[in-house]
This record gives structure tokens, C-alpha cells and sequence, in this order.
């Protein structure tokens, strides 16, 4: 019998950053369900990657003075080596910058193009940078942008349009004929009720103002628009072609079973997503579940507010499957998760070291200890006793259907509960069986054989259920526990923390930030910034980069770009041009004259098709705003600094 297929998605992760654990929960959460579809039997087709086209990374390529490529093969690597020490089992890890998708994305543009429904127009409005979003005044929330809370900064420019309200009335007809469709149901009304039921205006899908994106091969100034790009990698990366040609694979997994993604992206997905897969003939994904935040104790993560947890950071503290345990178990299924290093302390003790960790290792050394590590089943028990092992039994054996029935609807969180509610029930009929007692008297041994037989079985049942969502402690306590004969000597499986001694271990990592003074109060203090520390470098490292005084003796604007300043500057008696991300902190006529802190030896790159030879040093505050590095006493042009 052929299996089922289950063809499951995250959203691809955008390349501005190295992604902290509530970016990198999502990953965990789809890792575990497509395990655990796997366990069941079905084919599992799992796929992730990377988002990576946009204004925002072309600006974060010129702050870092290298191509947007090479920014976002960076990130890409990082993202991939977190999804990779999560142990996460994706097959296919897409890059929007791969070749075949890029030109997919083109002939997808060119034939709904042809087909009349994108059409050419211009675009004038409110545009947040950071979401990459147009807004109207009247969507705008205390006149900022209504998803990230951003300014947002009026814009104009000619673009492609997506006729979206062709095909709202057949979205809104699937929507509520599909009431599996979007998930959670709150998430479903939301759409409804703020987008498509007020009317759907057309959606811009190409940008003229900036160059790092896919190509209109017929009208090459524009580039595809972030959407219209991203969302298109859940049929790309399984061999659509937009001629008819798509692959077999295509054709066995599409339509998508699952699309996980987080809840400040659910309007893409089942909006923009469903009407582009309409235009394009094709069925639309079976379900799209819009998980929520994974929060730190006091708020949204946030680089600015310092309060931003990595995976692996956490890993060296907790370990893989800890961490893996923590976000899923703690994760509400519509209502967002709270995370701190307190409460991670506080699971590993309490759920891990003790309930779990402990209860495999007494019964493995009870196992040792009266049996020489082997044990079967001589079923011997009087009334009061059978009573206890058919509960423990019972509860065994109907783990698999209570996990089926959790998982079904999405709710991990309750499906880890159901398999922890075995291991605390295993550590309760120790508690009522007493084999210590038992092993007293050489007439109860065949009792004492039997409790311990009822154990195992009992945590191999729940070891084979929690590998969907820690697989290696799963892998750990099944060959510890054997097939016959138990190990002779217990590994341990989470340790016991102490609470102060991981609070202080955190606190060199991350200094605490000197709070604000109330206004109105005058503090002697100076404002201090602690930013996140980078990997230690030996002095031979910093050998290697030469710092010089620099004094600019010409400036001027970089025409193709909004941000960059291009300076000439005089070191020794070399003259270098340096193209600088400032434009917002500085006029050029303010460059000319000032001696400033060079770092001459970096390899030239073109930014905005200007060459820059080098690199000025500014600092920066919590606020963005950037201020040159300059000599304290005057120094000219071409001193060393060490």
C-alpha cells in the first residue's frame, strides 16, 4: 500500500539577521510535526529557507560594504547551521536567490502579466521599510506602520499592480467553505473581518527604487516584489514550472498540507498566497496555521530592547533537546509563549531532570541491582495490586490515540503533556509499588520482576512517542533501556541546574543595560550602551587590520543611492575613495576637512557601482544615530592607530 504523502512548510526566514528562538521555534515546531507524520506512516516531504530579495537587505549590504549576495549567503549559512543544531529534519532548504526559482518567479510575473492581471500603474503612499509594506493613512495604528510599529515615510514610484479583488469573492466563498482552512479560527476571523470583507485594494508587486531583487525580464528597472517572490517558493521548490512542465514531484505533493507560519504573516498567506495560486490554475494548500510569538519575559524580542534569546546560546546552557522541549512544551496553541532563562531552569529540574531523568535512571539501576539488568513479564499481582499495574497498563497503551487525537489539531504543547502525564504516572506506581520493599522478601520476587517489567515497558512507550519532539533523548533512554537487558550503567540525561549559578553565567554574557532616568531627574551617570558580544579575536587578529587617521578633502553624494556619501580621502600621501552609509547623519559639505579614523586594508567592493577602498569608523547609539570616530588631539593624515 502506497503511503500518504504530507507535504509540509515553514515560512522561508528573511536574510536580515541571525534569527533569535522565537524565529527559531517555528523550525522546531514544524520539525516535530513532520516526525511525527512519519512515525505514522505518511511520506513526509519537509521544506524551509530563506527569504532574500528586498530593500532593507540592499541597504544592510551597503552599511556592510559588500554585494547583497554576499550579505545574504552570510545570513543564509547562519540560519541554516541553527535549523542544523536544532536537529531539524527538513529535505529541502530553498534560497530565493537559487537560479531555478529566479527564473520561475519571472515567467510567473510575465504570465499573469499576459493574462491581464497584473498591469503597469504607479504607486504613491505610506511605506515601511522594514516590512517592506505600502499603507494607506486610514490602516495606519497611531500613524505607524500596523505591523511592526515602525514610521513609515510617504513614497511614489512607478510599479506593477496585482488585481486582488478579481478573485476575493472566490477566496471568501473557500474561507468559509473551508473552515480547516486557516487556523486558529481567531486568525480566520481577522482576515474576514479587517481585509477581505472591507474590499481588497490591488496589491504593488514590483519596485523601481532598489535593484536587489528578481529581475521583470520584460521591463527590467522594475524587480519583483517581496511577496509575489517569497510565497512562490512553496511551489517552486518542488519542480513547478509555470509552461506546464512541472516535475512529478510537483504533481505528488502540491497541494501543500500544512503551511506553518508565524501570526504576523497570516495575511500573505491566506490572502495574497490563495489569490496568486488562483491566477495561476492551481489548488489551494490544505490548511495554513498562524502559530503565535514565543515572547521574552518582558516583551516582543527586540535587539534595541536587549532582551534577545538565541538558540544556540541556549543550547550551551540546556542542551538540543531541552531547548526543543521548552519551546514546544510552553508554546499555548493561540496565545503567545513566554520564555526566560529562569522558567528554562525551572522545566529542566523539574519536567526533565526529575520526572523523566530520573525516573530511567532508578529503573534501570533497580533493574541492575535485583536482576542483573533482565527482566520479563510474570504477570504476578494480587486484586489490590492488578488494579494499579491495568491503570499503568491502561494509560500505556492508550498514549498513541490521546498524541493521534492532540496532533491532529496542531496542539503539541498538549500532545508533549499527555506523554509527560505517562512519566509522572510511572514515577507514581514506584511510589505505590515500592520495590525496595519488595526485593526484602525472596517469596515477592516474582511481584517485584513484575513491577519492574510494567515500568519499562511503560517509558519505552512513552520514549517511542516523545522522539516526534526530542528525538535524541528518545534514541537515548530506548537503547539504555535495551531489547532484553537493560545497560549496566545509567547515563544521565538532563542535570540538574542551579539557578544562581546559570543567572550569574548570564549576566557576563549579558550585562545588564543601565536604565533610563525618569525624566525630570538628573543623574552624574553617563548613558551606557551594551551591545551583543563577538567571538574573542587574538592580538594577531587585530595585527591584521590597519587603522589609520584619514582626512576627507572631498564628499559627495552617491546618486543611485538614498544613504551613501562618497568621500575622498587622504591618507599619507595616498588619496582613497570611500563610500560611507551616512547620508542621514551627514551633509558632505560637514565631511569636508574632518580627520577621521580609517580602516584601510579592507578589500574594495562596489556599492551602488561606486568602488570604496576602504572603511570610516563611526559609533552608533541605541536610537541609530551615527557619529565619526575622530582624534582626540590633532594628528595628520596617515598616523598609525594601534
Amino acid at each position: 500500500m502506497e503511503k500518504q504523502k504530507y507535504y509540509i512548510t515553514t515560512a522561508i526566514a528573511y536574510t536580515s539577521g541571525k534569527p533569535h528562538i522565537g524565529n527559531t521555534y517555528e523550525i522546531v515546531l514544524a520539525d516535530a510535526i513532520a516526525r511525527y507524520k512519519r512515525s505514522r506512516g505518511y511520506d513526509v516531504f519537509f521544506q524551509t529557507g530563506t527569504d532574500e530579495h528586498g530593500q532593507k537587505i540592499e541597504l544592510k549590504a551597503e552599511e556592510a560594504g559588500i554585494t547583497p549576495k554576499e550579505f545574504v549567503d552570510g545570513v543564509a549559512g547562519e540560519i541554516k547551521t541553527i535549523w542544523d543544531l536544532m536537529n531539524t529534519s527538513y529535505d529541502k532548504f530553498i534560497r530565493t536567490t537559487d537560479a531555478d526559482h529566479e527564473k520561475q518567479v519571472q515567467k510567473i510575473f510575465k504570465k499573469l502579466y499576459e493574462k491581464g492581471d497584473i498591469y503597469k500603474g504607479s504607486y504613491e503612499g505610506l511605506y515601511c521599510t522594514p516590512c517592506e509594506s505600502f499603507w494607506t493613512e486610514s490602516q495606519l495604528v497611531d500613524g505607524k506602520c500596523p505591523d511592526c510599529g515602525r514610521e513609515v515615510k510617504p513614497a511614489k514610484e512607478e510599479a506593477y499592480f496585482f488585481k486582488m479583488s478579481k478573485y476575493a469573492d472566490r477566496l471568501i466563498e473557500h474561507i468559509n467553505t473551508h473552515p480547516e482552512f486557516i487556523q486558529p479560527v481567531s486568525r480566520k476571523n481577522e482576515m474576514m473581518n479587517n481585509f477581505l470583507l472591507p474590499g481588497l485594494q490591488d496589491l504593488c508587486v514590483s519596485r523601481t527604487s532598489f535593484q536587489w531583487g528578481i529581475p521583470v525580464d520584460f521591463d527590467p528597472k522594475h524587480v519583483v516584489y517581496v511577496w509575489l517572490d517569497a510565497l512562490t517558493n512553496y511551489i517552486t521548490g518542488i519542480g513547478y514550472d509555470c509552461d506546464g512542465e512541472s516535475t512529478e514531484q510537483f504533481q505528488k505533493e502540491w497541494p501543500a498540507d500544512l503551511h506553518l507560519i508565524g501570526k504576523d504573516i497570516i495575511r500573505f498567506h491566506t490572502i495574497y498566497w490563495p489569490i496568486f495560486l488562483m491566477a495561476l490554475d492551481l489548488p489551494l494548500p490544505k490548511q495554513v496555521f498562524g502559530h503565535p510569538w514565543l515572547l521574552q519575559g518582558d516583551g516582543k524580542m527586540s535587539k534595541s530592547k536587549g532582551n534577545v534569546l538565541y538558540a544556540d546560546e541556549l543550547v550551551d546552557f540546556f542542551g538540543v533537546d531541552a531547548v526543543r522541549y521548552f519551546v514546544l512544551h510552553e508554546m499555548p496553541f493561540d496565545n503567545d509563549g513566554v520564555i526566560t532563562w529562569e522558567l528554562m531552569v525551572e522545566r529542566m529540574n523539574a519536567d526533565l531532570a526529575n520526572t523523566l531523568g530520573n525516573l530511567v535512571n532508578r529503573t534501570i539501576s533497580m533493574t541492575n541491582k535485583y536482576f542483573g539488568g533482565v527482566v520479563t513479564d510474570k504477570n504476578v499481582a494480587d486484586e489490590t495490586e492488578k488494579v494499579i499495574d491495568d491503570d499503568l497498563k491502561s494509560m500505556a497503551s492508550q498514549l498513541a490515540a490521546k498524541v493521534d487525537a492532540k496532533m491532529d489539531g496542531l496542539r503539541v504543547a498538549d500532545a508533549i503533556t499527555e506523554i509527560f502525564n505517562l512519566f509522572k504516572r510511572c514515577n507514581k506506581y514506584i511510589d505505590e509499588t515500592m520495590p525496595w520493599a519488595l526485593a526484602k522478601d525472596e517469596a515477592k520476587k516474582d511481584r517485584l520482576e513484575t513491577v519492574l517489567y510494567n515500568l519499562i515497558e511503560s517509558i519505552k512507550t512513552g520514549a517511542r512517542e516523545i522522539a516526534s519532539f526530542m528525538p535524541e533523548t528518545s534514541e537515548r533512554i530506548l537503547a539504555q533501556l535495551g531489547d532484553g537487558k537493560v545497560t549496566e550503567k545509567p547515563e544521565i540525561l538532563f542535570a540538574r541546574l542551579d539557578l544562581e549559578e546559570v543567572m550569574k553565567k548570564v549576566e557576563e554574557l549579558h550585562p545588564p543595560v543601565a536604565e533610563e532616568t525618569p525624566a525630570g531627574e538628573e543623574t552624574d551617570a553617563a548613558p551606557v550602551i551594551d551591545i551583543e558580544p563577538k567571538p574573542e579575536i587574538t592580538f594577531e587578529d587585530f595585527g591584521k587590520m590597519q587603522f589609520q587617521v584619514g582626512e576627507i578633502i572631498a564628499c559627495e553624494e552617491v546618486k543611485k543611492s538614498k544613504k551613501l556619501l562618497c568621500s575622498q580621502v587622504k591618507i599619507g600621501s595616498q588619496v582613497k575613495q570611500i563610500v560611507s552609509g551616512i547620508k542621514a547623519h551627514y551633509t558632505p559639505e560637514e565631511m569636508v576637512g574632518k580627520k577621521v579614523m580609517v580602516l584601510v586594508n579592507l578589500k574594495p567592493a562596489k556599492l551602488a557601482g561606486v568602488l570604496s577602498e576602504g572603511m570610516l569608523l563611526c559609533a552608533e547609539d541605541a536610537e541609530g544615530n551615527l557619529a565619526l570616530m575622530t582624534p582626540e588631539k590633532e594628528m595628520p593624515a596617515g598616523a598609525e592607530i594601534n
